[in-house]
């Protein structure tokens, strides 16, 4: 069963929510990260989503998932949710923004891999020749956002630890949702995460005691906006189409990162900067399209009927 055109328009817009605010996170752990450790921030985070999605659930009375949603909620609840936040955190801490924005980048290479192997799904050359676009830009932006920061063996490898616990998490979160509702998915992932995090909530609570008020409206932000909802229309889009095509989308992350910056921090990006950015859309935009069905002629010798008023070129294929 297809899904219909409106359904369909919904699931791109949720895809287009959840990248706008996932953008919008990396200004917000750039500010909270300077009076949060990364353990102590991503709890803090976690903790925020969990409260609100929570508080969403018993309002719209949908309770527990079922018994087979569990397997891949907590698979992707402890790479997610979990291991990935705090490898990120601690990576950028490590790494200059330019540095963690590529390696990061390979995490929706690694969906579509992932996907193929486990899932089944296809590699179609549309996906493929997207992702490489994108790559490249996000190649051009990290390098032109590098300047004079700096990285470690350390900062690299977190990143990367990042990048695969995100996909490891994408690929595992895909089939719960042929069994759960994207909120239930989402917040008692978003649970599952916060329950591994708990080792750090003496960092928590000693940080927050001095601790600036706009980090931690920062860190509060982060756990209602690009955790509770964001993922959430992630996860609503996700059932709703393939993994590697909804890794690909988050390629527009970058573009819109450095239009924020723009916009918001007033850091005017380079040539370079924009080309990466522009390269990211335009290999999101590819890997989104679908080739034109063949036109369908009759065939020789069969005689078809055309309603009045109807043309032949009216024809659709349904499947």
């Amino acid at each position: 069963m297809t899904d219909s055109p409106a359904t369909s328009r919904l699931a791109l817009a949720a895809a287009g929510v959840t990248v706008v605010l996932w953008a919008s996170a990396f200004v917000s752990i750039r500010s909270a990260g300077e009076a949060y450790s990364p353990g102590a921030l991503a709890l803090g985070r976690l903790l925020s989503g969990a409260l609100v999605l929570g508080a969403v659930l018993l309002v719209r009375r949908e309770g527990l998932p079922p018994r087979a949603a569990w397997p891949g909620i907590t698979v992707s609840g402890l790479l997610w949710f979990g291991a990935y936040m705090v490898a990120l955190n601690w990576g950028e801490q490590e790494v200059d923004a330019g540095t963690a924005a590529m390696v990061v980048n390979i995490g929706p290479i690694l969906i579509a891999l992932l996907g193929a192997r486990f899932l089944g799904e296809k590699l179609p050359p549309r996906l493929l020749a997207g992702m490489a676009v994108s790559f490249a830009g996000a190649v051009a932006v990290g390098l032109s956002m590098s300047g004079e920061g700096h990285a470690s063996v350390l900062g690299v490898g977190l990143c990367l630890l990042a990048a695969v616990a995100y996909a490891g998490g994408v690929v595992a979160q895909k089939p719960a949702l042929a069994h759960g509702s994207a909120l239930q998915v989402t917040a008692f992932g978003c649970l599952v995460g916060a329950v591994a995090c708990l080792p750090f909530v003496g960092q928590l609570v000693d940080e927050a005691a001095s601790a600036p008020v706009s980090a931690t409206l920062n860190m509060v932000y982060l756990g209602v906006f690009p955790t509770a909802l964001a993922f959430t229309t992630w996860a609503y889009a996700l059932a709703r189409t393939t993994a590697g095509r909804m890794g690909a989308t988050t390629y527009a992350v970058p573009a819109l990162v450095v239009l924020m910056a723009w916009v918001f921090l007033g850091e005017l990006p380079g040539l370079l900067t924009l080309a990466g950015g522009a390269l990211c859309l335009a290999g999101v935009a590819v890997s989104r399209s679908r080739p034109k069905p063949p036109s369908r002629t009759p065939a020789e010798g069969v005689e078809t009927t055309t309603l009045p008023g109807e043309r032949t070129s009216d024809w659709k294929t349904s499947g």
